[in-house]
């Protein structure tokens, strides 16, 4: 039969996480495994000014044609300024430009296709460690995969060993970096790392991909564009891909964009016609209700207003359930040892917990986090912290 010699491929680890955890009868289980914010309840919710722009859409919409190969439009100009700053001399010169993409994972699936596509020949270089899916988008797409030193053995940032690899990158490769919130570690660059860091690009010709997937997480939603900013002001090209999943709640509406930054205007219509041509034959034309939803809060100042309180709140809780874990830590006598998770930035942790202990977090506590001890802080409950810290301790005094 035709499917005979078809095998099985082992599930997704984060997603048999959640199944494991959706089984566990424990009623003080904790599920730090998926990457979604939640709040004390254990809920994602969606902010009040994503309902009131969807409000708005259903009594304003007129029509559910095509949106065209670029996606909204009116998404595309305001998510370039909200990543590049309003002012920025890229736009009104016409050297940037989005194209819609489904999520931050459709910008890099874009992005991959383009480089092996327009680009032959060129290696992408990532962190180590890095987002898995990163690893298997630019692999499929045929392109050869290298990795930077990021964090090491003892669960620091290693900038002098990024700076040292990166140093060595062929002339013309493209190299991928966290514009903030650093998926899976939360270690983030510091103003000065990154000037280093753009030193060496600009010495070695390389091509920045900057994904910027939590923007407004880290420090703010203007603070964590600094980098991105930095390097679109200073560079003549960069590839940026947004994700607004997190910092709009529309996880599952699937809305994202891959910004490019090209030498002039005429050189980004020929990129931008690539991108187009590539997106066709991926999914045609995007998806058009959370980029709407997008636009209209970003085309509204009173809902942007809105919109960037409930993205500060979000920011300011992750921030609190960092320095509140580090605490309840304390009596326990780990306050040092994990006095990192405090310093980190964004959703996710690396705690530095081994794949044993993370084990019998699980068996033991009903405490699910991926086997690398990344943890997404954002998925604990406050009033729980002092239980965790228990479990924590637990399993790192044995």
């Amino acid at each position: 039969m035709h499917f005979d010699a078809i095998g099985r491929v082992p599930g997704d680890p984060i997603l048999g996480l959640m199944e494991l955890y959706a089984q566990d009868p424990n009623p003080n289980k904790f599920d730090l495994g998926v990457g979604v914010y939640k709040d004390d309840q254990g809920l994602t919710p969606i902010p009040h000014s994503v309902k009131l722009a969807e409000q708005r859409l259903v009594e304003q919409q007129t029509t559910k044609t095509y949106i065209g190969g670029h996606g909204n439009a009116a998404f595309g100009t305001l998510i370039s300024e909200l990543v590049l700053g309003a002012g920025s001399p890229l736009l009104s010169e016409r050297r940037a430009g989005a194209t819609q993409t489904p999520g931050g994972t459709g910008a890099l699936r874009l992005s991959a296709d383009f480089i092996a596509h327009s680009l032959p020949g060129r290696g992408v270089w990532l962190s180590n460690p890095t987002w898995p899916i990163h690893e298997t988008i630019f692999a499929k797409a045929g392109l050869k995969v290298s990795h930077y030193p990021y964090v090491g053995s003892d669960n620091r940032l290693d900038v002098a060993a990024m700076l040292a690899t990166l140093s060595t990158v062929p002339t013309g490769d493209v190299v991928l970096l966290h514009a903030c919130c650093h998926n899976p570690t939360g270690f983030d660059l510091s103003q000065d790392d990154w000037r280093q860091v753009l030193k060496i690009v600009r010495e070695r010709e390389l091509l920045p991909l900057i994904d910027f997937a939590y923007q407004g997480f880290g420090d703010g939603l203007e603070q964590d564009a600094w980098a991105v900013r930095l390097f679109a002001t200073e560079l003549p090209e960069v590839l940026i891909t947004s994700s607004c999943s997190k910092n709009f709640g529309l996880y599952s509406d699937r809305v994202g964009a891959l910004i490019v930054c090209a030498t002039n205007a005429e050189k980004l219509t020929d990129v931008r016609s690539q991108l187009a041509f590539t997106a066709r034959n991926l999914w045609s034309t995007p998806p058009d209700h959370g980029a709407a939803v997008v636009a209209t809060i970003l085309g509204d100042a009173g809902l942007k207003k809105q919109w960037a309180e409930e993205v500060e709140a979000m920011r300011a809780r992750i921030a609190q359930l960092r320095s509140g874990l580090v605490e309840a830590l304390a009596p326990h006598g780990l306050s040092e040892q994990f006095a990192h998770i405090a310093a980190q930035r964004g959703m996710f942790s690396y705690t530095g917990l081994s794949a044993s202990q993370v084990q019998r977090l699980r068996e033991k506590h009903s405490v699910y986090m991926v086997n690398s001890g990344r943890a997404n802080v954002a998925g604990i409950d406050a009033t729980r912290l002092t239980l965790l810290a228990q479990a924590i301790a637990d399993v790192s005094n044995t």
